[in-house]
């Protein structure tokens, strides 16, 4: 069976049309094209932009000269209610202040550390399921974000989900993934920065509404290291690290605006990848028994993940057919010239791992779901040139192993534990809204194994 994948629109439509199937779904507003195309050009009255799928032109942008293609802020202006000056919007000596203060909670052994909070909200994540074990029809999305929402909060802050300010900040985020779309006016029309930003006033009261809860957790923090009683988890250590240059840690606004990013993306994200790794895994159960033999192996101590080498390949492939991040957008500083076109500066460089990932003229059978493909010629010279749910050079996401650690143990705990099957007529719809979800959620039936 063939993972679903959205229809492509026609190869022209006006600019409104355009823009009205771009607000409701980035994914199904592109052409077939771009799937064979290695660049791809797109003009509007406001800006040009350019969908590049040449690996070679890729990597100038992302790692060879990323100063040269600073993040658009089009389609994060839209974010910015949420993650006011985040690592995931700045750019310039801003960025990488702020990337030397945070890459150190991720270096050295900060995945094993991590794990036991991982493994706690595995094993939570199947208690509280167990409930629904009756092989009947469930929308697996809402269980997958709560499982990734408790991981945030016990790998940061030390606390489950059923931690009072925790569950109002998952609680609201709900409702801020309702009303917040990926584009809005002010991503086509750039105008003076005392412009309204076009923003819908429930995303603005949802969005003030995390940050309020999220400042009360870094304050509450701020206290206890002040103290000497935090615990050694990723908050503190992002909170007392000091930036080498100038010596100076993060104030409490700017440790809000970050750990307004981690919990978009390591919640979103992750919850993102394990609901669409479980779909196919329903729908491929021969690759469903591979996965629950391996996860026998899976214990509390950290070392048991090198066994779960099947459950590795079938998350990384679901990463590639339904990257969370599905286009990546940045900005030339400098008129540019690339595959015989002229770009002015300014310009739109579109990244789509979406698109990548599913190239026909790099991968063998890129829509077929395939976790062998991984140990095969073409899986691996592709992994090196064509694979970027992460992105890739300086501004690879600073999570990554985190990301594939945490989606590789659920996903193992998950199946362990539960035996997971299509629900007939049900077949999700991709959409790409914050991340790539189902357009009407993702339903599965499940037993206990």
């Amino acid at each position: 069976m063939t993972p679903p994948k959205p229809p492509s629109r026609p190869d022209k439509v006006s600019l409104w049309r355009y823009m009205k199937l771009f607000r409701a779904d980035i994914l199904s507003a592109q052409p077939a094209r771009l799937y064979r195309a290695w660049m791809a050009e797109f003009k509007t009255p406001f800006f040009r932009s350019y969908m590049v799928n040449d690996p070679e032109v890729i990597k100038a942008v992302l790692k060879e000269r990323p100063d040269d293609f600073p993040k658009s802020d089009r389609i994060g202006s839209g974010l910015r209610p949420l993650l006011g000056n985040s690592v995931f919007l700045t750019n310039g000596e801003t960025w990488k202040r702020q990337r030397r203060i945070i890459d150190p909670a991720f270096e050295g052994g900060r995945l094993r550390d991590a794990y036991g909070a991982i493994f706690a909200a595995g094993q939570s994540a199947v208690v509280r399921m167990a409930a629904q074990a009756k092989d009947q029809p469930v929308d697996i999305e809402p269980e997958t974000s709560h499982a990734a929402a408790d991981v945030i909060f016990r790998t940061l802050f030390s606390i489950p989900i059923e931690d009072e300010i925790a569950s109002q900040v998952f609680d609201q985020f709900k409702e801020y993934q309702r009303t917040q779309p990926i584009l809005n006016l002010a991503a086509f029309v750039k105008g003076p920065s005392w412009m309204p930003g076009f923003f819908r006033a429930e995303t603005k009261s949802n969005a003030a509404a995390i940050r309020g809860l999220i400042t009360q957790l870094t304050k509450n923090r701020g206290r206890a290291i002040a103290d000497g009683t935090a615990p050694d988890d990723l908050a503190t250590k992002i909170m007392t690290t000091k930036d080498p240059q100038t010596g100076e840690t993060f104030s409490d606004a700017e440790m809000v605006d970050q750990v307004a990013i981690f919990f978009l993306a390591g919640h979103e994200t992750s919850a993102s990848a394990l609901s669409w790794a479980l779909y196919l895994l329903a729908t491929h159960p021969d690759w469903q028994d591979k996965v629950a033999a391996e996860a026998d192996q899976l214990t509390t101590d950290f070392s048991s993940v090198s066994k779960l080498k099947v459950t590795r390949d079938v998350f990384r492939e679901a990463l590639r057919l339904y990257p969370p991040v599905p286009m990546m957008v940045r900005e030339n500083a400098r008129p540019e010239s690339f595959r015989k076109r002229f770009m002015r500066k300014g310009a739109q460089f579109v990244i789509s791992p979406w698109h990548l990932h599913r190239h026909e003229r790099l991968w063998d059978q890129p829509d077929d779901f395939d976790p062998a493909r991984w140990e095969s010629e073409n899986g691996k010279s592709c992994a090196r040139k064509a694979y970027l749910p992460f992105s890739t050079g300086p501004r690879v996401c600073t999570g990554a192993g985190f990301a594939m650690l945490e989606g590789v143990v659920l996903l193992a705990q998950l199946v362990r534990a539960y035996r997971f099957s299509e629900v007939s007529g049900k077949i999700p719809v991709p959409v790409a809204h914050l991340t790539v979800r189902s357009k009407d959620g993702i339903h599965l039936r499940f037993a206990t194994r």
